[in-house]
């Protein structure tokens, strides 16, 4: 059965997913949903997700929206070692996806609103935001720069969902300019990943392409 994948070739969240998707082999029909348009917010797709957020999966009766149970999904259907390769390690992988979507991830978006999307809808930009989000993003990458310190990778000796999860927020820094060349493990960490994982880089360039395309259009540099 086809297992389909709705989403904006700019989202970070939709990288996540197309990347787990190309390293465990599996073959998904993009569907594109254009955020910029508000595509996500037709009645259509609010039947599929009533938060009108993508990306959003669909596989006949089964669909999902959450980027990080998307790939859980797809990794169990894959037995994929994406998720662990032993019981101790599946704990360690399934905890710091947790702990990007609580301590992580959030904040990065909250960065990206003010300091990119704000910007691009003509609004101002709100520093006590702005501030909180430059914060939580420094006390967590301290946390990852320390754990890094003496690792390749999050979770034991491979790649695994937990780095996918952990390294989306990298997709906008250029536009976003969070404070990540602070933390040299976690720099050196990121830069590991896009030399030695295809599909990262090559997720990152589609994400690149749609979005200097859009901020171009609307004559926004950063």
């Amino acid at each position: 059965m086809t297992i389909k994948i709705h989403g904006d070739l700019g989202s970070g969240s939709l990288r996540r997913v197309t990347t787990a998707a190309k390293l465990m082999g599996i073959e998904i029909e993009r569907i594109n949903v254009d955020l910029f348009k508000g595509e996500s917010h037709t009645p259509e797709f609010l039947k599929l997700n009533p938060h009108g957020l993508t990306p959003v999966l669909q596989e006949g009766e089964t669909i999902l929206w959450e980027s990080s149970a998307i790939n859980i999904y797809l990794a169990e259907k894959a037995n994929s070692p994406l998720l662990g390769k032993t019981a101790k390690e599946r704990s360690e992988v399934l905890q710091w996806m947790f702990w990007s979507g609580e301590q992580w991830r959030v904040f990065f978006v909250l960065l990206f609103d003010e300091r990119v999307g704000a910007r691009a809808m003509g609004k101002p930009q709100n520093i006590a935001v702005i501030n909180l989000a430059l914060s939580k993003i420094r006390a967590a990458a301290q946390v990852l720069d320390t754990h890094l310190a003496d690792r390749q990778f999050i979770v034991g000796d491979e790649l695994t969902l937990a780095d996918i999860d952990i390294a989306a927020p990298f997709s906008q820094i250029n536009r976003s300019k969070p404070p990540l060349e602070e933390f040299p493990n976690l720099y050196a960490w990121q830069q590991r990943l896009l030399d030695t994982v295809p599909a990262w880089a090559e997720t990152k360039g589609e994400l690149d392409g749609r979005m200097d395309a859009f901020f171009s259009a609307v004559g926004l540099t950063f």
